[in-house]
């Protein structure tokens, strides 16, 4: 008799679970530390993160997977591949510098911010994040988006008295919650037209779906695809991201504009490339599309934002985030036509992987700036060479970097690989638009990078700009700007370590 009890493969799902698993100390250990001992909290959540990205290391040599059926092990419901590991970097990765970020926010937020709450809700986001690229099973890749999302939706408000900050959460979640129900409904007539949730298994048997159930089918996978475009911020589902990004502390809204970007498209891409490859006359034009309007909507949007508005910079930034989605979408779409998907993918990831880093940065230098100005306006950043030269040369860096400009190598790199995805899929008119929008862009980074070495409008405070930055941030900043500079100078590392192992 066959034994029903599987050995579980604790090193393949370690990362995850020590986030998790770190996230369940804090929530504990803020239960009987002193108010005046609260921070040491922040710090047990940096190590955590640092740790669990540590344990992707032992991962490297070769795939795993775990949580396979018991007549068949090749068909499993986590797999730590060469794609998952990728994520999973860009997820740990970014929370740690988000959780860098928000240390300094706690501490400046006058106990506006619980910090015990704070902590195991952001370690809990993290952990379903680095979940998500791991799941083989639409179940597995619900319950991560979900794990992800909920505690995010929390994080947003959760600023006590902030109005600005309840409306943001609620706005958030009222959409987020939406495209699930769409995409849960989807998956659910994916399952009744296939009978089962596997991935791999839904790709072989979506193809020869009995007559009747074919409008099931094709109706499930439009419905999926919805709920998925939502969490990618793609238009028209991207009306949330401004107005969420305003409202949040600053580092869940770089957490959100990275961490949340990739869970969306990871789990488009497992939908799409793994499970619905027989369905790619459908998706890959669709996405295509998607791609176009959003880019250009995002641009569009972050050309229109006034310098002198409240807010106006986080604004820009998030416009631009909803601009750089669109960029993410091509690849994908491409991979719809594409001979080999597997390429098309490894440039989304190489994208990714850049505007992690300098999105980053930027909000960083938004973090800082907005210590000194609260309404953090575009107008705020004039003459910030005068009284930080090391800062407005790092910011003037990851705006070049999101350009496309040298010398932000690693921007250009990504943006030509992602154009080469879409020339190399005969997707010629996408890579007109994907011109066209690059222009745009380059216009509002260049303007905001120029506003940073014009001379001040008042001499720059001379006890501002000696006093020393909190360690956490310039921490972010210093591992943000070596990153970038780094892959500025070898930006094939970029692609070697994108080389994604789906197929």
């Amino acid at each position: 008799m066959t034994s029903l009890v599987q050995s579980v493969d604790w090193l393949a799902i370690a990362p995850p679970t020590v986030a998790a698993v770190v996230g369940l100390v804090v929530l504990v250990a803020d239960l009987f530390l002193a108010e005046s001992r609260k921070p040491l909290l922040g710090w047990i959540a940096v190590a955590g993160l640092a740790a669990a990205a540590l344990m992707l290391l032992p991962l490297l040599d070769a795939d795993r997977s775990t949580f396979c059926l018991v007549g068949d092990t090749e068909v499993c419901s986590y797999t730590a591949d060469r794609f998952t590991l990728v994520i999973q970097f860009l997820v740990l990765g970014g929370a740690l510098l988000s959780a860098l970020l928000s240390v300094t926010a706690l501490k400046d937020s006058g106990k506006r911010l619980p910090e015990g709450e704070y902590w195991f809700l952001f370690l809990s986001s993290a952990a379903g994040a680095a979940l998500l690229p791991a799941s083989r099973d639409l179940a597995t890749l619900v319950v991560a988006l979900e794990v992800a999302s909920l505690p995010a939706f929390a994080l947003v408000g959760l600023r006590h008295g902030d109005r600005r900050s309840s409306e943001a959460a609620l706005k958030f979640f009222l959409s987020s919650v939406t495209a699930t129900a769409v995409s849960l409904l989807g998956i659910s007539f994916v399952y009744a037209a296939t009978g089962t949730l596997h991935l791999t298994r839904v790709a072989e048997r979506i193809q020869d779906v009995d007559g009747q159930l074919a409008t099931l089918a094709q109706t499930g996978v439009v419905l999926t695809l919805v709920g998925f475009a939502f969490k990618t911020a793609a238009v028209p589902f991207h009306f949330w991201v401004p107005d969420t990004y305003v409202g949040a502390p600053l580092p869940i809204a770089a957490y959100l504009s990275v961490i949340g970007k990739a869970v969306g498209f990871s789990g488009l891409i497992l939908v799409t490339v793994v499970a619905l490859p027989s369905y790619a006359d459908a998706w890959a034009p669709a996405l295509a599309v998607l791609a176009a309007l959003t880019m250009t909507a995002g641009n569009v949007g972050a050309l229109r934002q006034q310098s002198t508005r409240a807010y106006s910079a986080v604004r820009l930034l998030a416009w631009s985030s909803v601009g750089q989605a669109g960029y993410l979408l091509v690849p994908i779409a491409a991979a719809g036509y594409s001979d080999d998907p597997e390429k098309s993918v490894g440039s989304t990831l190489a994208y990714a992987l850049m505007y992690g880093a300098v999105n980053l940065g930027a909000f960083a230098v938004a973090a800082l700036v907005g210590r000194a100005h609260r309404l953090n306006r575009v107008a705020d950043y004039r003459g910030l060479y005068a009284a930080r030269p090391l800062t407005a040369l790092l910011m003037g860096f990851f705006l070049l970097c999101l350009a496309g400009l040298p010398p932000g190598v690693i921007g250009l790199f990504a943006k030509v690989t992602v154009f080469a995805a879409a020339v190399h899929a005969g997707l010629g008119w996408l890579a007109v638009v994907m011109a066209v929008n690059v222009v745009i862009a380059l216009v509002y980074y260049l303007r905001w990078t120029a506003l940073l070495f014009r001379a001040p409008e008042t001499a720059p405070d001379g006890e501002a700009a000696a006093h020393r930055l909190p360690a956490p941030l310039t921490a972010a900043l210093a591992l943000t700007g070596v990153l970038g500079i780094v892959l500025s100078g070898a930006p094939q590392l970029v692609l070697r370590f994108t080389e994604t192992g789906l197929f």
